[in-house]
């Protein structure tokens, strides 16, 4: 069975009624009794955790089904990437129908039935788990009717035992989809996985599909542009690989290759909108997104600047040394770091989580950064300038480091000098401008000196100090919330990731605060490296699933990568390193 297993059984679903029915106008804490698994004829219903109150977070619930009631078809949960597709599948439709058919019973929350929806993406969640047997477990969240602060009996067994079971049997059985549906998001996911393990062989660090709609319908709305407002992607011929998957066959693309690779064009053609898929691609995504097929390897960041950002004890000085009065960079640390000292301490913190591949875009970028024109090299000479700008490193970084970079860039002609291809966007189609870019940086050079010729000094590794972390709060031992799409709240701390632009859901931050305080309690008996806390979290999760975290047994995480770990762990204010 999928999950955390069966627990022990208080009775059926007659039992339940009886027992809601008994209650009937009692005090809202009474039903502090239901609490337990009941067995329903084709399924087990575990009432978690019960709310106290109409008006507080509604009650917990696990709904639980044997692989010879689910009855899937085997292919899919066939394979890990299989059963990722189909939960996903089965997590989407439950909370769309949960959405629609809820209806009021009265005081505050109550009857709502209400599950975390996967939207695009596909990861491994705690809404919907489908086990290697077929087994489905499910967890959501119902609002026990109330009647002022008084149990409403009959509504809560009608909540209970029609409405609840109805959403189930609808959504998680193999007999509410359709079989060719339950295939073709299973088959997805496998094939956008086994996509994403062909890159390292052949060399390639993204890949876009033919055919794939890349825009979105806004910047806050992930769904694709329609089909007739989208254009539809089309590569290059001289960037055209193909590429053999299990299930479609062999499919074309644009294989992007290691290296440094620019993505070029005017404003308003695509430019962006290739890197925002680029940076999507780390991920899955459900079929009709448009992005099925663009994956890109997994430890891909996305790096800009963040006015404002605090920064504990990272080295910079590859960037950025010989600051005035000989402040020291080997360790820097800020509360309000300026653009170019953040955006240098993100990608030295990416590269200490382990990322070998960078993403970056101009206009999210310092000036200062990014470029030192020849001009701005003689009216400031080096010696009153400490800033090394990216321009000078991202050469070293893939010939010294293994570290490949795809940038966006619109206005600095000189990153034509450092890059292996260069790719123009012309309304929202590519073109392989590679050797005319190199016709005209050897035809218009810019006569500017290198700032440095030595690769950057690798990153040192930062120990994380004893009690650096603490989730509590009053009277609570572990305090984490989600208030929004970009806020994590941790114990006293307030976390702002806004710039943490590959953060996909509210379910992963949720999860990443719970891995924090995982954190925080190892922390009290000794210090950690900070990438050993990365593998620490990434094994506990390996052997235990998002439960490691957060034993409560609730549905509303999601998986992360270390790296969007790293970077909310590195923008906590109290951070301190040793």
């Amino acid at each position: 069975m999928a999950g955390s297993g069966v627990p022990a059984l208080r009775g059926d679903a007659e039992d339940l009624q009886a027992l809601l029915q008994s209650i009937d106008g009692r005090g809202y804490k009474a039903y502090k009794a239901i609490a337990g698994a009941w067995r329903y004829p084709d399924f087990i219903i575990h009432i978690v955790h019960v709310q106290g109150d109409p008006y507080a977070a509604p009650t917990r619930v696990r709904v639980l089904l044997e692989p010879g009631v689910a009855v899937l078809p085997v292919g899919a949960f066939r394979g890990l990437a299989r059963r990722l597709g189909t939960a996903a599948l089965l997590a989407r439709v439950f909370a769309d129908h949960a959405r629609a058919t809820s209806t009021s019973k009265g005081t505050g929350k109550s009857g709502e039935i209400a599950m975390e929806h996967p939207g695009q993406k596909v990861m491994p969640q705690t809404a919907v788990m489908v086990d290697a047997d077929g087994g489905v477990e499910a967890r959501f969240t119902v609002g026990l009717p109330a009647d002022g602060r008084r149990v409403k009996g009959r509504a809560a067994v009608e909540l209970m035992n029609v409405d609840v079971p109805a959403v189930v049997r609808s959504t998680l059985f193999a007999a509410g989809h359709d079989v060719q549906d339950l295939e073709r998001h299973a088959s997805a996911n496998e094939d956008a996985s086994a996509l994403r393990d062909a890159l390292e062989p052949l060399g390639l660090v993204a890949f876009v599909a033919e055919g794939a709609r890349l825009p979105r319908r806004s910047g806050i709305d992930d769904e694709p542009l329609p089909e007739n407002e989208a254009v539809p992607f089309r590569a290059p011929d001289s960037l055209r690989v193909e590429i053999d998957l299990p299930n479609r066959g062999r499919v074309a693309g644009m294989g992007v290759g290691s290296g440094v690779t620019l993505i070029v064009g005017g404003g308003f053609h695509g430019k962006s909108t290739l890197l925002r898929g680029l940076e999507a691609g780390v991920y899955n995504h459900r079929p009709g997104d448009g992005r099925e097929l663009v994956v890109t390897r997994n430890d891909a960041v996305k790096i800009r600047a963040e006015d404002g950002r605090s920064v504990s004890g990272v080295d910079i000085s590859g960037f950025i040394d010989g600051l005035p009065f000989g402040r020291d960079t080997s360790a820097f640390s800020s509360p309000n770091a300026s653009g170019s000292t953040s955006q240098a301490a993100s990608i030295v913190e990416a590269l200490e989580a382990g990322s070998r591949l960078l993403l970056v875009d101009e206009d999210t970028s310092a000036t200062n950064f990014m470029i030192r024109d020849r001009r701005m090299q003689q009216l400031v000479p080096k010696a009153f300038e400490p800033i090394t700008p990216f321009v000078d490193r991202v050469r070293d970084l893939h010939d010294h480091s293994g570290v490949s970079c795809v940038l966006v860039i619109g206005g600095s002609g000189d990153y034509l000098d450092v890059a292996d291809r260069v790719v123009r966007m012309v309304d929202y189609a590519p073109e392989d401008v590679t050797d005319a870019a190199r016709e005209v940086a050897a035809r218009l050079p810019t006569g500017r000196e290198p700032a440095r010729s030595e690769p950057p000094v690798a990153p040192t590794t930062r120990v994380l100090a004893r009690s650096t972390l603490d989730a509590r709060l009053r009277n609570r031992a572990r305090y984490v919330k989600v208030p929004d799409e970009r806020t994590l709240l941790f114990g006293r701390d307030t976390i702002d990731l806004v710039a943490v632009e590959q953060l996909a859901s509210r379910a992963q931050i949720r999860a990443i605060g719970q891995a924090l305080a995982f954190v925080a309690d190892l922390l009290r008996e000794e210090g950690l490296g900070l990438p050993e806390a990365l593998d620490v979290v990434a094994s506990a999760i390996t052997k235990q699933g998002l439960d490691a975290l957060d034993d409560r047994l609730v549905g509303d995480l999601a998986a992360f990568r270390r790296f969007e770990f790293a970077a909310t762990l590195n923008r906590l204010r109290s951070l301190r390193v040793e």
